[in-house]
């Protein structure tokens, strides 16, 4: 199963948000994904960061979901679009997945944030599992993968092939300028994906925002904990790898025994 992560440049308004969506949808294909995923509320960017980011309505919400929906559908390929959502219980973090017929199969609302976008969005209660032509995925959200486990390890004790790990890092104002994967003077986003791999025995696919001060990479990491692809800092694209579905088990996921820990 050949997937895609799409790391574009921070949007400057919610009509260059679709654009950048629409080529990196059809890049995917041309590079022959089967399903694509972009960074964390790439549409229509995520708040409390230092970027500007637009008003976003429920007709906005609309409109995206039609305009994504028509391309997924065009291209015959599986999305997966970190957004807004915008639901009765507020302003939510979420991934909306769409499926090659265009169809939204439904969305994933971030559970844990980060303490800095409490007042800004609303934490979802549930987790769900994904399936497209026989891949089955899960999604955890930046923060969510970064320090919490357990995100990672509920989908790959239910069969993940793969969680999806769109995030945020990074900045185009300062920063550092990375220039080893994983390397210990780097943040530590790098090595905790690393771990939610090996330790679940599946793949993660972790895709950010392409910043001049990036503080992660988009990469793919197999089941042994191996970054197998990446993308290099600073430079928007479109990554693609072959994940071998036989290698991610699940193995460690499922051996693990939550009732020894008892109540404490």
């Amino acid at each position: 199963m050949t997937i895609a992560l799409a790391a574009p440049r921070v949007a400057s308004s919610l009509g260059d948000a679709l654009a950048q969506v629409d080529h990196h949808i059809a890049e995917a294909d041309r590079l022959g994904a089967r399903v694509v995923c972009f960074p964390e509320a790439y549409v229509p960017g995520l708040r409390g960061v230092g970027v500007d980011v637009p008003p976003f309505s429920a007709a906005d919400q609309a409109h995206v979901v039609e305009s994504v929906g028509g391309w997924a559908r065009a291209h015959g390929i599986a999305v997966v679009l970190g957004m807004e959502w915008i639901a009765d219980t507020g302003r939510h973090i979420a991934a909306a997945v769409f499926d090659p017929a265009g169809d939204l199969q439904g969305v994933q609302l971030k559970t844990q944030l980060d303490p800095t976008e409490e007042g800004l969005y609303v934490p979802g209660t549930s987790r769900r599992l994904f399936e497209v032509e026989g891949l089955r995925f899960g999604v955890a959200i930046c923060h969510e993968g970064f320090r919490y486990p357990e995100t990672v390890r509920w989908a790959a004790r239910r069969g993940a092939h793969v969680v999806f790990h769109p995030h945020w890092t990074g900045s185009d104002r300062e920063g550092v300028t990375l220039a080893t994967w994983g390397s210990p003077e780097a943040p530590y986003y790098e090595r905790a994906v690393m771990c939610r791999a090996l330790e679940n025995t599946i793949y993660v696919a972790s895709v950010t925002v392409t910043t001049q001060f990036q503080e992660s990479a988009t990469a793919v990491i197999d089941p042994s904990g191996a970054c197998v692809a990446s993308l290099p800092y600073g430079e928007p694209g479109v990554l693609v790898a072959d994940l071998d579905l036989g290698r991610a088990t699940g193995l460690l996921a499922r051996r693990f025994a939550p009732d020894c820990l008892g109540d404490g």
